[in-house]
């Protein structure tokens, strides 16, 4: 979102960061909506109009706020009822935290988070110890682990790194659904009120017609990666940061955020 889709300064504060003890911070996840996004511009670029992709981005965004609203539960210790319509990734995850021995606390749930040496905040979704080792993990539901997420955590462990000296890395807890072809392995995702259809690579030699497919039931998917070394993508991430305040110097001197 640029200024100009902003209404005032109020509105400005309201969706673009966090007052905290009186002082406005702006948001990590806000800040790195700087960068250039070609594969979101490209299926903008595809879709039958704007408001079409407008539409199944919202719903495909409520479906993953949910996945995102059960795991919190599930890490506070509730038992939530789970919607039909994510109940395979969210058995997935809940199969994923008895193998791996996940353990984490309330209190770093969904846990605030502020910098104040470079004057950001943000919200993470756990630091949680896995394998033995204590760091932090962010939930994506994407279609797969993109280099961008790195950039977010890389925020967030610069933040933390002080208040946590045994804070030792950072992991992308992707969660997902799909369906798998029988005959070919080809993957049906359904999300956004979309089916994508992906080909299985390698291929094993047998590619099914569009209509032609074996799909088996709908299983959720569990990926998770490590990525321990975060400086570099730390100082990419003030240099989006430095990019977003110049975007938006005009406003974030109306309001006093910078002089």
């Amino acid at each position: 979102m640029t200024l100009n889709e902003y209404k005032d300064d109020f509105e400005f504060r309201e969706k673009a960061g966090y007052v905290i003890g009186e002082v406005w911070y702006p948001r990590v996840t806000k800040i790195l909506e700087i960068k250039s996004k070609p594969a979101l511009y490209k299926y903008y670029g595809a879709a039958v109009s704007f408001e079409a992709a407008e539409t199944k981005t919202k719903k495909s965004a409520e479906e993953g706020t949910l996945v995102h609203e059960i795991t919190e539960k599930i890490f506070l210790g509730e038992s939530p009822e789970i919607p039909e319509l994510i109940k395979p990734a969210i058995s997935a995850f809940v199969d994923f935290l008895e193998k791996k021995h996940v353990q984490t606390r309330p209190e770093f749930v969904e846990r605030r988070i502020i910098n104040n040496n470079h004057r950001y905040a943000g919200t993470i979704d756990a630091m949680a110890l896995v394998n033995g080792k204590f760091g932090v993990l962010d939930i994506k539901t994407s279609q797969a682990i993109y280099r961008d997420y790195n950039l977010q955590t890389a925020a967030y462990m610069d933040a933390l790194k002080d208040e946590f000296k045994n804070l030792e890395t950072r992991w992308i807890l992707r969660i997902d659904q799909i369906k798998t072809c029988a005959r070919c392995g080809a993957t049906l995702r359904p999300k956004g009120g979309e089916d994508k259809i992906r080909r299985a690579w390698p291929s094993n030699g047998q590619n099914c017609p569009q209509e032609g497919h074996e799909w088996g039931e709908l299983k959720g998917i569990v990926e998770l990666k490590e990525f321990p070394y975060w400086k570099g993508d730390f100082e990419a991430f003030l240099g989006a940061k430095r990019l977003w305040e110049w975007e938006n110097e005009y406003i974030l001197r109306k309001i006093g955020y910078l002089a």
